[in-house]
């Protein structure tokens, strides 16, 4: 559900992308409000998608792109053997120690925007098939992939929220007001 993202004051462009980061990802922490991590961990669709499993991706997911960013290594390197770990909570993970790592991360994509010279500084696109050879793109760029990125998987989350347990987006913002 997409919740209301004031305006951003005057000129204030990173602000105004950092904040409709943070509304996505505010989809996807409404959506395990209540949850027991039995219930964070259900598969409740045909997809192999949990909620405790899209919380540890799009944590992960944002961590590899600030890394890009930095041109730095990131912190989880992925490849065909442990691709499918991204999508789910192992060993010892549990949802409030993503959540906590999530906050970590989130918390150093602000620091790196707002401190960055420009939104039109470039970073180098990695040599995976998919991207352009030799490709590059801006901060600008990799704040609306991250809108993007979140945002579809705050969808996703909805479905597998009200899949568990029939509660809506509505239900969950209500939750979110009471416990605030």
């Amino acid at each position: 559900m997409v919740t209301h993202v004031s305006a951003e004051a005057k000129g204030d462009e990173r602000g105004a992308l950092l904040a409709f980061i943070e509304e996505q990802r505010g989809g996807i922490r409404r959506a395990l409000l209540g949850l027991t991590e039995e219930q964070a961990r259900t598969r409740p669709s045909a997809s192999e998608l949990s909620l405790g499993g899209l919380l540890k991706h799009v944590a992960e997911v944002e961590q590899i792109w600030l890394a890009r960013a930095a041109q730095e290594s990131p912190a989880v390197r992925r490849d065909a053997s442990n691709w499918h770990e991204s999508f789910e909570l192992v060993g010892e993970e549990t949802v409030a120690s993503q959540l906590a790592h999530w906050e970590q991360v989130a918390a150093a994509t602000e620091k790196f925007i707002r401190s960055a010279p420009s939104l039109d500084d470039t970073f180098p696109l990695p040599p995976d098939p998919w991207f352009p050879p030799e490709g590059r793109v801006s901060l600008r760029w990799l704040c609306l992939h991250l809108i993007r990125e979140t945002a579809r998987h705050a969808g996703h989350a909805d479905i597998l929220r009200e899949s568990l347990d029939g509660k809506t987006a509505f239900e969950l913002v209500a939750m979110e007001k009471a416990e605030g």
